[in-house]
C-alpha cells in the first residue's frame, strides 16, 4: 500500500467545496461551493516552497440563489451548473438559460442536483438528493433533447461518477451505501447497466471520484481524511491522506493532467473539529505519478439524443 499526503491551497475555506474539473480549454479549475450556491474559478501557479507543488489562485466566482451541486464546461465556452433543480447555462456575458428541470415527485420531499458529470461522448448525468437525506428519495438521470430521463432509482445521495478510459465501465456511488458500483457502459445508447459492486468502503462514506489513464479510480472518502485508489480488479493500491476528515471530492488537473485536486468541507464539522481541522473546506493537492483522463466538455453544440 502507498501512502502520500495532500498540501493545502492557498483560497479561503469554504462551507462545502464539491466537484472540481479541469477545463482544459481555458486552462483552469472550476468548482464550486454547493451551500452558498457558488461556482469558483481558479489557476494552478508555482508554490514559493519549493516543494514543486502548484497552488491555487482563485480568480472568479458566480453566485446563485440556491445550492449549486456541480458545473461543467461546454464546448461551446459557456459553463453548466446543477443549480437548484435545474440544469443551467450560463453563458460569457452572465446570461443564465435553463436547459432541464427535476421532475419532482408530489411527496413533498424537497431536493436538489447534486454531483454531475460529462460521459465520454459528452452527455450529462446527473444526479439528485433530499436536502434531509431522505432513503431513496433521490435519483440518476441523463440529459436528453426533451429534459431529464430517469437512469437510476432509487438513490438516496447520488454522488461521484467516472468512466473507464475505453467507456466500456461507469463507476457511481450513492453514498450511504459505502460502496461503489460499476456498470457496463453502452456508449451509443448513454444508458448504464449491469450493476455490480467495485469497492466497499469502510471508515467512511464514498463521495466524489475520478478516473486516470491507467484505469485506477480515485475516490474521496467522507468522514475519513482519505482519498483511496482502486485498481481496476477493486484493489486499494494508494491512500493519500488529507487533514480534514471531511474529502468531498477529486480530480486531476494541470497542463499535464498530473496533479490531483481534492476539495473538503467545514459543514457539518463541530466548533471542536474544526479548531482541531482549521484547513476543513480548502482544496488540495498532490502529485501521484500518474496522469488523469481529458474532462470531457458537455456537447451543447449539438441535440442531446438517447437511444
Amino acid at each position: 500500500m502507498r501512502h502520500l499526503m495532500a498540501r493545502p491551497c492557498s483560497p479561503e475555506p469554504g462551507m462545502l467545496p464539491e466537484g472540481p474539473v479541469w477545463d482544459h480549454d481555458r486552462q483552469e479549475l472550476l468548482w464550486v461551493d454547493i451551500t452558498p450556491g457558488l461556482i469558483l474559478r481558479g489557476t494552478l501557479v508555482p508554490r514559493a516552497d519549493g516543494s514543486g507543488l502548484p497552488d491555487l489562485k482563485s480568480r472568479t466566482a458566480l453566485a446563485f440563489d440556491g445550492p449549486v451541486g456541480a458545473v461543467q464546461p461546454c464546448r461551446s465556452g459557456a459553463l453548466l451548473a446543477a443549480a437548484s433543480t435545474s440544469i443551467v447555462r450560463v453563458h460569457d456575458d452572465g446570461r443564465l438559460e435553463e436547459l432541464a428541470s427535476v421532475p419532482i415527485p408530489p411527496d413533498g420531499i424537497r431536493r436538489r442536483l447534486n454531483d454531475a458529470k460529462c460521459d465520454p461522448r459528452g452527455r450529462l448525468l446527473t444526479g439528485t438528493m433530499a436536502l434531509n437525506t431522505t432513503p431513496g428519495a433521490g435519483a440518476l438521470y441523463g440529459l436528453a433533447a426533451d429534459g431529464l430521463e430517469m437512469l437510476l432509482e432509487p438513490v438516496t445521495i447520488s454522488n461521484g461518477l467516472g468512466w473507464s478510459p475505453d467507456g466500456a465501465l461507469m463507476y457511481y456511488a450513492d453514498s450511504p451505501t459505502k460502496r461503489v458500483d460499476v456498470f457496463d457502459c453502452n456508449l451509443a445508447a448513454g444508458t448504464p447497466s449491469g450493476r455490480r459492486n467495485f469497492a466497499d468502503i469502510d471508515g467512511g462514506a464514498p463521495d466524489g471520484l475520478t478516473v486516470d489513464s491507467a484505469g485506477n479510480v480515485w475516490i474521496a472518502v467522507w468522514g475519513a481524511g482519505e482519498v483511496r485508489a482502486f485498481s481496476p480488479d477493486g484493489t486499494c493500491h494508494t491512500v493519500v491522506k488529507v487533514p480534514a476528515s471531511h474529502v468531498s471530492s477529486v480530480a486531476f488537473a494541470g497542463p499535464a493532467l498530473d496533479t490531483l485536486v481534492i476539495t473538503t468541507a467545514a459543514e457539518g464539522l463541530s466548533p471542536e473539529q474544526l479548531r482541531e481541522q482549521p484547513d476543513a473546506g480548502r482544496l488540495f493537492v498532490c502529485r501521484p505519478g500518474i496522469t488523469g483522463l481529458p474532462t470531457v466538455p458537455f456537447d451543447d453544440l449539438v441535440p442531446q439524443e438517447t437511444a
